[in-house]
């Protein structure tokens, strides 16, 4: 009983007791576990097609590194539209992308090439349309709820990362990796139902900007570099993007070529990362305020290392699935208290170029991860790149130990 009490008064509670957050929140995930499944497929068919190491970091740099460009392009374009219009636009071409990997894979005519190409082409999508679509929250629900709604988002992630590979698992081992495409675009359908149908009750107002789109960029950049907790908190971030958050990527290849696992090994290894995530976020959204989110976010790179260590070496498939777990447990809880705390200290009028450096961290630093250490595991096997990588953490959480208060101080205020 105290326990459902606590659960009622909590963060997730107060920012789902707003009805248009609800529904958003129920159409995203929805059309996150198709995203979910449709990443593990894309996974296992690379690995199929060529039992390359380097390749699965070329198709993971494919998708997450466009964000270099496109990411603060659709930040400071972001802020100065609509940002429902412009999330319903991206999220109908992105429906287009899935079904044409379905119809290619069921035709039997996909090659790594044309994976490549429509890969690169959602990374693209996915850079521009993510900053709109994070930009607005802060219309769903009041300030006050802003923590917990946001939390509560990377709690839907994490869930769908969770559920996304079991069910992908089934699909492709029951039906065949083109089904798997095919019921990614069937989740788009669902979420642009929601979309088209949400209202803003507690829209942002802002001035927008008639600067070039450039100029605007550039703003963003200079008021991140400039402000004494948002730069140092998303260097960090930006660490553990480069050094931990490539694992994800690389586990086709722990499961084909370490653990001999297959597809349904790849699914449980990816499921419990989703796990750990969704405990992390859960977390998270549960406090619904950033008070301590600094200590938080720099405990669990600590965490991250440790965790990212035992997997790197474990002698076992369960063991590494549950080193998985713990390590994305703390990249959930760290990740998601970077984001609030961004949230937090950030100005409206910046939010979307802000976000969208955010995203392009949290997405262009694993690509970049992911082909550095694909590539070296041609030479030095699967374990290295994966243990040099959780010490470099261990050395960003030293980092991060000195600087906690003064941190704290501009981020939680």
């Amino acid at each position: 009983m105290r326990i459902l009490k606590q659960l009622k008064a909590g963060g997730i509670a107060r920012a789902l007791r707003h009805g248009d957050y609800r529904r958003f929140a129920g159409g995203d995930l929805v059309s996150l576990i198709g995203n979910w499944v449709q990443r593990v497929a894309v996974g296992w068919l690379t690995w199929q097609l060529t039992e390359s190491g380097t390749w699965l970091g070329i198709i993971a740099f494919a998708e997450l590194a466009p964000a270099i460009v496109f990411s603060p392009l659709g930040g400071a374009y972001a802020d100065r539209v609509d940002r429902l219009r412009m999330s319903i636009g991206t999220q109908a071409i992105l429906m287009g992308q899935a079904a044409s990997l379905a119809a290619l894979t069921f035709a039997e005519i996909i090659d790594i090439w044309s994976l490549l190409v429509l890969t690169g082409a959602r990374g693209c999508l996915n850079a521009w349309s993510h900053p709109a679509r994070q930009a607005l929250i802060p219309s769903l629900v009041p300030h006050e709820d802003l923590p917990a709604a946001i939390a509560l988002n990377s709690v839907l992630f994490n869930t769908a990362r969770f559920i996304g590979p079991a069910i992908a698992g089934i699909i492709i081992v029951k039906g065949g990796i083109g089904h798997a495409f095919a019921f990614n675009t069937a989740t788009f359908v669902v979420f642009l139902f929601v979309l088209i149908r949400l209202r803003l009750p507690y829209r942002e107002a802002i001035s927008r900007s008639r600067a070039s789109l450039t100029a605007q960029v550039m703003e963003g950049y200079r008021y991140v570099v400039a402000h004494p907790g948002i730069g140092p908190i998303l260097l960090l971030l930006l660490v553990t993007a480069l050094f931990a958050r490539p694992v994800g990527d690389l586990l086709p290849g722990f499961a084909g070529a370490v653990f001999g696992t297959g597809a349904s090994g790849l699914a449980w290894m990816t499921s419990g990362m989703g796990l750990g995530a969704m405990v992390g976020g859960f977390v998270i959204a549960q406090r619904g305020h950033v008070t301590g989110l600094t200590g938080v976010a720099i405990a669990n790179t600590l965490l991250m290392g440790i965790a990212l260590l035992a997997f790197a070496f474990a002698p076992a498939f369960w063991l590494a699935v549950l080193a998985l777990a713990v390590a994305s447990f703390a990249m959930s809880t760290a990740g998601i208290a970077c984001q609030s705390l961004v949230q937090h200290a950030v100005e409206g009028a910046l939010r979307g170029r802000v976000i969208s450096i955010y995203g392009l961290i949290f997405r262009a630093g694993p690509a970049t991860g992911a082909l550095v250490m694909g590539a070296l595991s041609e030479h030095l096997g699967w374990h290295w790149p994966i243990a040099v990588g959780a010490v470099v953490c261990l050395a960003a959480w030293l980092w991060g130990q000195g600087k906690r208060r003064r941190l704290a101080s501009f981020l939680e205020g």
